[in-house]
């Protein structure tokens, strides 16, 4: 096999940082849509750089909810993890330097015609294992146990009473409060396997054969409050993995891959001024200095004020090569008799390619296009990277891009959650505003104007976000809420102000509370902060009649309405 895993398809945490070959698995490098040309795909394996292989932890995904979960509460503990698909091959997955195996949980069942099964090489490849829910009920079934539907399934809290000490479960004892979810149950264990505790409806809960563990609960999950030291147990103690995966390596590896891949050649940046994009930016600009150009398009969709601030903060303190496009008719007539979100979202990102061509011919030759893709994008969009996961919503910047796209994508965040990139951003000495500023979508207000873009709702929806952001920031609580926003509903209703009747638009209210955006549950807002938002719109904002308050979390919900 190649050093650089062009054969295999999978992706290790520095080599093809750059690359223009399809994502198959996460991980921090960067990769491209799998719709680019194949020249430029060639080019881009040719120029390759090839960097060493932190050692890291295996996530074979199943089609969990929690899969990416686990390769996060991994990396939580300094340990480099990275998810790859459940038929990934040896060959494949040696490539990428594995000192543990984590099999995730799913949704199937053992005896499923189509259930994913389990490689082969797991039972022989002498590594420390870790099987969670359908995964030891998969390496059960493989050795020779016995799987059954469960007399009575088990979805939620549970109590697991350990019978035994073993490395995994050092420090903790008696009776620990665990999160289940299934349906069914290993009934007879494989030669060689011994209990390690159990719940009252599962008899085998947690399981043993030396380093290979087998568990029927959910230790990534927040709701088992001992998961996190049980995951350190097996990642620190029994796969004896040291806690130096960190975000200064991270940013130096990531810099030499850039050069590496890079060159002489130079880089159009898309800056938003989001955290993303920003930090994106500052890390290839690290790395390769004036080559890097970044563009600020004004799309119409900005929030009050947000140019002004961009093209402040990044040309005057930062001192990037910015420059600053006002495109906003262009998207707006883009958008014009556009109601469904995803032609929304598609039109958006393909507007934002076509910019980026027009400006990166006026800089002459620029092959290369950055953007602050994360993981968070990619797996929503469902792309071949997340072959088991369900298309939730396409992000401009990844289902929304175009077919014929010309630029060789650099996205050196597409496999990090938000919080790592946030750390990444604190190291490179970006200042908290931008750090910690919230997220916005890419698409902006389009997708906040419920049904069609108008030039006047987005007006009347950026005063009236304006004034949310003004009092949750009054309240001292916008570093406590991860998102914070308006949303301009097409519903209009009847109210009364100064004796006579009106009638306008209602406003929706949403905030949550969230670490990485995967979940997120709905802020619990004070009354008082609530109706000082609602009064000061109803009286600042003259077409708003009504303003109600989102108390959905994410899921059933996505963050954004659209």
């Amino acid at each position: 096999m190649p050093h650089n895993g062009v054969a295999s398809g999978l992706t290790s945490p520095y080599n093809r940082l750059m690359t223009n070959t399809p994502p198959t698995t996460a991980g921090l490098p960067v990769v491209a849509e799998p719709h680019l040309s194949a020249q430029l795909n060639a080019a881009a394996v040719e120029t390759e750089p090839v960097l060493p292989v932190h050692p890291s932890v295996v996530v074979l995904d199943f089609g969990s909810q929690y899969s990416q979960l686990i390769t996060r509460r991994v990396r939580e503990l300094n340990v480099y993890s990275q998810l790859v698909p459940s038929d990934a091959t040896w060959e494949q997955v040696r490539e990428l330097n594995p000192k543990a195996v984590i099999l995730s949980g799913g949704p199937s069942s053992v005896y499923d015609p189509d259930a994913p099964s389990l490689p082969p090489w797991v039972a022989d490849c002498g590594l420390p294992v870790l099987a969670i829910c359908y995964g030891l009920q998969l390496l059960a079934h493989r050795l020779g146990g016995k799987v059954e539907p469960a007399h009575v399934r088990e979805y939620g809290p549970s109590v697991l009473s350990l019978e035994q000490q073993s490395p995994l479960f050092a420090g903790l004892s008696g009776d620990l409060p665990v999160w289940m979810s299934h349906g069914d149950s290993v009934t007879e264990l494989p030669e060689g396997f011994e209990p390690l505790g159990s719940t009252p409806a599962a008899r085998y809960s947690a399981v043993r054969k030396g380093d290979v563990y087998g568990l029927q609960f959910h230790p990534e999950v927040v709701h088992t409050p001992a998961g996190k030291q049980i995951l350190a147990n097996f990642v620190h103690g029994v796969a004896g993995l040291a806690p130096d995966w960190t975000a200064s390596e991270f940013i130096e590896d990531a810099v030499t891959a850039i050069k590496g891949q890079v060159g002489s050649e130079r880089v159009l940046c898309a800056l938003s001024g989001g955290v993303d994009s920003s930090v994106a930016a500052t890390l290839i600009h690290k790395a390769i200095g004036d080559q890097l150009t970044c563009i600020f398009v004004d799309n119409g969709l900005l929030r009050q004020g947000e140019a002004v601030q961009v093209v402040q903060v990044f040309r005057d303190q930062q001192h990037l090569d910015l420059r600053h496009v006002d495109a906003s008719d262009r998207f707006l007539a883009a958008l014009s008799g556009v109601v469904d979100p995803e032609e929304k979202r598609r039109r958006i990102g393909e507007t934002f390619i076509r910019v980026f061509e027009e400006e990166a011919l006026k800089l002459g030759d620029v092959p290369y296009l950055a953007q602050g893709t994360l993981y968070p994008d990619v797996i929503e969009s469902a792309t071949p990277a997340t072959r088991y996961a369900a298309k939730i919503k396409t992000h401009h910047n990844v289902g929304g891009l175009p077919s014929d796209l010309s630029f060789k994508l650099i996205e050196p965040l597409r496999m990090l959650f938000k919080d790592e990139v946030r750390e990444v951003g604190i190291r490179l000495g970006l200042p908290p505003e931008i750090v910690h500023r919230q997220p916005f979508p890419g698409p902006g207000l389009a997708v906040r104007v419920l049904g069609e873009v108008i030039p006047g709702d987005l007006e009347v929806l950026r005063r009236a976000d304006a004034v949310v952001r003004r009092e949750i920031a009054a309240a001292g609580l916008e570093r406590q809420i991860w998102q914070s926003f308006a949303v301009l509903t097409p519903l209009r209703t009847v109210g009364v102000m100064g004796d006579g009747r009106t009638y306008g638009n209602v406003l929706a209210i949403r905030a949550v509370t969230s670490d990485d955006a995967m979940t997120a549950a709905w802020a619990r807002l004070p009354y008082e902060v609530l109706d000082r938002i609602s009064t000061a719109v109803v009286n600042e904002v003259r077409e708003v009649t009504r303003v109600v308050y989102d108390v959905t979390s994410k899921p059933p919900g996505t963050i954004e309405w659209e």
